[in-house]
């Protein structure tokens, strides 16, 4: 695979990937009755759109070359789906952890792409420590309902 194609192959999951977030987070805000973490939750929605966004237009603006969506991973949150069908706000925050584990290391991934140009590496290591803190805070809501 071609650095270019490679970088952009790496953006894109990252897109991809804050894009499933910013909706799993969407709903797990419409599902929780309580109001601190319906408020959090729709927060790391807003996050994730913004993140996406702002990966979109540095990617478009030649941060890291032309854009490609090949070879995105696509994941179906329907461990989200199911709790959140139940209403089992445990349930809920434990796939939404899950969902951050595969995030934090989608991220890791990415910061080991040798390929990011500084510009690019500087934005994808700002989001990496705004996810993980996000995992963080999740993981402990999920151990304080538990």
């Amino acid at each position: 695979m071609q650095p270019a194609t490679k970088t952009s192959s790496v953006i894109g999951n990252l897109i991809e990937t804050l894009k499933d977030g910013e909706e799993g987070f969407r709903q797990a805000a419409a599902a929780v009755k309580n109001a601190q973490f319906r408020t959090t939750f729709a927060d790391y929605s807003e996050q994730r759109a913004h993140f996406a966004r702002e990966l979109e237009i540095a990617s478009a603006t030649g941060m890291n070359g032309p854009r490609s969506m090949t070879n995105i991973l696509h994941r179906s949150g329907m461990g989200l789906k199911s709790a959140i069908i139940r209403r089992d706000e445990h349930a809920i925050f434990a796939e939404c952890e899950r969902e951050e584990d595969f995030a934090v290391e989608t991220y890791k991934d990415a910061m080991q792409n040798e390929t990011l140009r500084p510009a690019m590496r500087d934005i994808v290591s700002r989001q990496y420590r705004d996810i993980q803190a996000a995992h963080d805070q999740i993981k402990i809501y999920r151990e304080v309902i538990s």
